[in-house]
């Protein structure tokens, strides 16, 4: 019998940052998330922060966890409330300490994202969420001073997207949906933002047709006259473009020489090093890849000289952060993989063919062949679509015999990717399924990241559409087909988005499933609406349907699982977060509650203490627990 502490023995270790000697990083190192620094080549790790603060996952946050200020003896934090995601910028010294907020009260009524910083200047530039208001302020923060300077301001974000070297000019990015984007140029000179490239959302035509730009990243070059974007204009999947700054209406296309990956997959992100030097990210099915480079403006090309990640250590997973040390001349990553926990290394050397492994955690008390890699089973959807998705079946050693039951897992998001990524919440159930007897179906199904970006705008106002029907498909048509898993006893989980699928699929297609698990999913589309941050509205009032308008109210109605779930029929396991503002604790306990009254087969787990998440040691013990307990009794493996 295996148990779930095995897995969870081995520890996170996540968002390395390089500090002279030392090595800064989160961990769970106390079973929450915090703040630790080592020597580097390792050493008994110091907490920074006292033990009581947990700090958010990474992968959650949507900016810079922390930033060391070396000059200042300062880590400035992002620190909320066990998951609430208020968060607010605050200091401790650089040895550890008590946490003070940066800025005084000043953030007080906003929840505030680190986007960009220039520790060499004390630098910090912020993303300000108003708490009253869709409204969303930009700043740029002296953490040395305090002295605050507004940016700009915007319903649809109005984030730091680059800066010049003298910090001049602010390159400010509104985003309407996902690669829906308009840039904006703010000078010290001209406070008031200038529209450089895009049509606002207030200055379309009924109908008009949008070229879309997906623009992630962004850094000035050719002395702050020109910037070096990533953009998905001439290419699905993204690729590099220089936009001239006195003629900003036409980006040229940048040609990118010398990748070494296979596959398919996308340019995710780019990062300045030192000088003239850059780092291309690339997600390749679902693996990362990085390279260092250069960037020849003049006849528009970027050549690849080094390759930091994807091959030997770093292959065949997921980098959850790199960062870079230019006095060191060397990066710091955080790796995993499906089968092996997050590892701290640095690459260095001149040609980046030197790895430091600086940690060794492992499973403990599980053979790492009795862990499941995955295969590949993607499949052709009902329209002919492609859609790429793994299988996990139990390790031959394991002694199972016949067709497994299954456990079909659907990712959230909906704009993100399931990923062989032993840091994310997902992975270690997979695995501790496996152990258990059970085949894992997880699917990327249309709206998915990380196969361009037309496949990921298929789910925008069509939740629960045609996604829904690709993995009514699988279970239909493309798994009945293996003879290794026995599609009549199957459960479905999912989070999030995932739980709101969940929740659709056991509704509209209740044939399908033995058992349920719904981790903080939409319950009633409108309820959901209501109860979502200020600042979210504009965005799903055009990404998903907007209540105030009679047609899409009705549409609303329609996409709910409550609409369907008086359909349900088979037990179902509920699990939210007390601090969710997400999907706010009242949406999952209105589901619980109106089942219950109509006679389901309901269980209710609820964590005070967690938000869009189950992140503290004994939580995930309990969940991971509950999940795999319930999908035993009911599924019987």
């Amino acid at each position: 019998m295996h148990h779930i502490e095995s897995l969870l023995s081995a520890r996170l270790f996540l968002q390395p940052r390089l500090s002279g000697d030392r090595i800064i990083f989160i961990s769970n190192l106390s079973g929450r998330l915090s703040l630790y620094a080592m020597k580097y080549g390792g050493s008994v790790p110091e907490p920074l922060l006292p033990p009581q603060i947990a700090l958010q996952n990474p992968h959650l946050l949507g900016g810079e966890p922390f930033v060391v200020f070396d000059k200042l003896g300062k880590i400035v934090v992002m620190l909320d409330r066990d998951g609430d995601e208020n968060y607010q910028p605050v200091w401790i010294p650089i040895q550890g300490g008590y946490p003070q907020p940066v800025f005084g009260d000043f953030f007080h009524d906003y929840r505030v994202l680190l986007q960009d910083f220039d520790t060499e200047r004390n630098l910090l530039y912020l993303s300000a969420d108003s708490k009253k208001v869709s409204l969303i302020e930009a700043y740029q923060g002296n953490v040395e001073t305090g002295e605050l300077v507004k940016l700009g301001e915007s319903a649809y974000g109005c984030d730091p997207l680059a800066v010049s070297s003298d910090h001049s000019k602010v390159i400010l990015i509104d985003q309407y949906t996902i690669g829906d984007q308009t840039l904006y140029l703010r000078t010290r000179e001209t406070p008031q933002r200038k529209l450089i490239y895009g049509i606002p959302l207030e200055q379309r035509e009924p109908g008009q047709s949008i070229p879309l730009t997906g623009i992630r990243a962004a850094k000035f070059i050719n002395a702050d006259r020109a910037l070096l974007l990533t953009t998905t204009l001439f290419q699905d999947t993204g690729g590099l473009g220089i936009l001239d700054l006195e003629r900003p209406e036409v980006i040229q296309p940048v040609e990118i020489a010398g990748t070494a990956h296979k596959g398919a997959g996308e340019l995710t992100s780019l990062k300045r090093l030192k000088q003239d030097r850059l780092l291309l990210g690339y997600n390749i099915d679902g693996c990362d890849w990085y390279y260092e480079g250069k960037l020849d403006a003049a006849s528009a090309r970027f050549e690849i000289e080094h390759t930091v990640c994807g091959e030997g250590l770093t292959a065949n997973g997921v980098v959850e952060s790199i960062s870079y040390d230019a006095k060191a001349d060397r990066y710091a990553l955080a790796f995993s993989s499906a089968t092996s926990p997050t590892q701290l290394y640095t690459v260095e050397g001149r040609q980046r063919d030197v790895i430091r492994s600086h940690t060794n955690e492992r499973v403990l008390g599980i053979d790492s062949d009795l862990l499941s890699a995955g295969e590949d089973a993607s499949f052709t959807s009902f329209d002919g679509q492609r859609v790429s998705a793994r299988l996990y079946l139990p390790a031959e050693k394991l002694g199972f015999r016949g067709p497994r039951p299954l456990v079909y897992y659907v990712h959230g998001g909906p704009q993100s990717q399931e990923r062989p990524d032993f840091a994310w919440f997902s992975m270690p159930l997979i695995q501790f399924l496996t152990l258990n007897g059970f085949a894992v179906f997880v699917p990327n199904v249309r709206g998915s990241t990380g196969y361009g970006l037309q496949y990921t705008k298929q789910v925008d106002r069509d939740w629960g559409g045609k996604d829904r029907l690709d993995h009514v498909h699988a279970m239909t048509v493309h798994l009945p087909k293996d003879a290794r898993v026995d599609c009549n006893r199957a459960g479905v989980v999912g989070r999030s988005y995932g739980g709101y699928m969940t929740l659709m699929l056991a509704g509209r297609h209740p044939e399908l499933w033995k058992a349920a698990v719904d981790m903080f999913g939409p319950y009633d589309l409108l309820t959901f609406f209501e109860r979502i941050p200020e600042t979210w509205k504009p965005y799903y009032r055009i990404a998903l349907g907007d209540p105030d308008v009679p047609e899409e109210r009705q549409f609303l109605i329609e996409r709910s699982p409550r609409t369907y779930l008086p359909n349900l029929a088979c037990p179902l396991l509920v699990i939210q977060g007390k601090n969710d503002p997400r999907v706010v604790e009242k949406e999952s306990s209105d589901l619980v509650e109106d089942l219950r009254r109509q006679g389901k087969q309901i269980e209710y787990l609820m964590f005070e203490n967690e938000g869009h998440d189950v992140l503290k040691y004994e939580n995930r013990v309990t969940c991971y627990n509950a999940i795999t307990n319930f999908f035993i009794k009911h599924l019987q493996p």
